[in-house]
């Protein structure tokens, strides 16, 4: 029997550098998204870091019994500082980091508007209108099914080690969106229901607790509260590729 954590919050990093240049890509009309960095080194931006600390904030002033015990991170430095960020505020909260809850990879996509795929690799764009976003590989990168194969492997670890604590998820949009995919038993066109209604703001948090039946229950969803009043919210636009996370 899985045994979850008695709750787990699932956060999106705060706003990167990469963010920033992709919204400017976009504004431009540009096909590629000016990066100076890996995607896995672009940090967070002015603002992001606003965000992280805000959100750290919030969680600290909750009860003792009601605040993170552990926090888990993508290993992508835009991850990892909002997590250091949490974790500061709350006393150096143990902090593990977790190649599994790493950004969706976008291969020969990566760092590409969407001008960008139809204009530099139309083939991509019409193998990806056939499939659907959920099945779609891009040479070199993953499918979001490919992110959901690793995620339930990092649930089932979760199970085993941290069942019945409070556990805190910082990573990146298309992961919170899969791991409501595998926690909640969602079927394809219900996740892409979810994802076309909204984007997973930056820093914002999605929230499990399990019930006496043993199941998780989702008790919220993309919830910005803990910025009001310390951080603008941001959230992505239209349907970038690339740094998106």
């Amino acid at each position: 029997m899985t045994t979850w954590p008695a709750t787990m919050w699932i956060v999106r990093h705060g706003e990167s550098a990469g963010n920033v240049a992709r919204d400017a890509a976009h504004a431009s009309g540009a096909d590629r998204i000016e990066l100076s960095a890996r995607d896995v080194d672009i940090p967070l931006s002015p603002l992001g870091k606003e965000q992280a600390s805000a959100l750290g904030n919030w969680f600290a002033a909750q009860r003792p019994s009601e605040r993170p015990e552990l926090i888990l991170s993508s290993p992508y430095v835009r991850a990892q500082d909002t997590a250091r960020t949490i974790a500061a505020a709350l006393g150096d909260l143990p902090l593990r980091i977790d190649e599994r809850l790493r950004e969706k990879e976008f291969g020969i996509l990566d760092g590409l508007t969407t001008q960008g795929v139809a204009a530099l690799q139309p083939d991509q764009a019409e193998f990806r209108r056939l499939l659907g976003k959920f099945y779609h590989r891009p040479p070199g990168g993953e499918s979001w099914c490919d992110v959901v194969f690793r995620l339930r492997s990092i649930l089932d670890t979760i199970a085993l080690h941290h069942g019945g604590r409070r556990v805190l998820i910082v990573a990146h949009q298309v992961v919170v969106l899969c791991l409501r995919y595998v926690i909640e038993e969602l079927s394809e066109a219900e996740i892409l229901a979810i994802d076309r209604e909204g984007d997973v703001a930056n820093c914002s948090v999605t929230e499990y607790r399990t019930d006496p039946g043993g199941q998780p229950r989702l008790v919220g969803y993309n919830v910005t509260a803990p910025l009001a009043g310390e951080a603008a919210v941001t959230t992505e636009t239209a349907e970038p590729k690339g740094v998106r996370g």
